[in-house]
């Protein structure tokens, strides 16, 4: 029994998130039908963790055992033959027995991408959230800044979600501009949330619109009453960049 790691890229545009599901399309279902195809038997994959519906992801990481031949360096091309467009391996890789996608992950790296326009953008209206004006960044940098560090992370989490330790250790959390329009955020920690990047950026924006003050920000993660958080950002501009092992 052979033990691999894939490395993969997709587009979550047209997906119902990455997890397979009973009355929708999940990313992991494309990506099981194809290493079926390729291995002869039935493969099921561990991910490092769940993409929501909508969510992007440029290095998102799966496991899985197989008794299937295909030499590693030959996998990737293997599948781009019956994997649509829209999600690509980017590297195959054997593995121990006891490395999980999942379980062995020690951080991961997300993106959340803005883009300020005054008229919609049909061609990045799935890629980006599109906003009006420009928000203050500084502003954001500064509240950006309150979120480095191990805290308890209550007042982003997803309402209603599972119970689960919500302290969690943010390497960086960063504010960057990229020419006339684009913004990105880019955060880095041990763990993260059911929606908290999407939740804190959502209340990072309001800041930068002057809605909430910088101080507000810090009670808001201080009180950790999810709902002093805010609306979140919508799923099109965030991005599951890397994880790390």
């Amino acid at each position: 029994m052979r033990h691999l790691k894939l490395t993969i890229a997709y587009d979550g545009s047209n997906y119902n998130g990455f997890q397979r599901q009973k009355n929708a399309v999940g990313i992991q279902q494309i990506l099981e039908e194809a290493l079926g195809k390729i291995f002869g038997e039935k493969v099921r994959v561990a991910a490092s963790g769940r993409t929501d519906t909508g969510v992007h992801a440029l290095g998102q990481v799966v496991s899985f055992a197989t008794s299937g031949t295909v030499p590693t360096e030959r996998i990737a091309k293997a599948l781009a033959r019956y994997l649509p467009e829209d999600i690509v391996v980017r590297k195959a890789e054997e593995v121990p027995p006891t490395f999980n996608a999942r379980f062995s992950a020690i951080a991961k790296r997300y993106e959340y991408r803005l883009l300020v326009t005054s008229e919609p953008d049909p061609f990045k209206r799935k890629h980006t959230w599109q906003i009006k004006s420009m928000p203050d960044i500084k502003a954001m940098q500064q509240a950006a800044d309150l979120l480095v560090g191990k805290h308890d992370f209550s007042a982003f989490r997803s309402a209603g979600s599972a119970t689960v330790n919500t302290m969690k250790n943010i390497y960086c959390a960063k504010w960057s501009r990229y020419g006339e329009a684009e913004i990105c955020f880019t955060i880095e920690g041990d763990g993260f949330l059911y929606h908290m990047v999407r939740n804190m950026v959502g209340a990072m924006v309001r800041v930068g619109s002057g809605k909430i003050t910088v101080q507000r920000f810090r009670e808001i993660l201080e009180i950790g009453d999810r709902r002093l958080a805010g609306t979140a950002a919508p799923p099109q501009g965030l991005y599951l960049v890397e994880v790390f092992y």
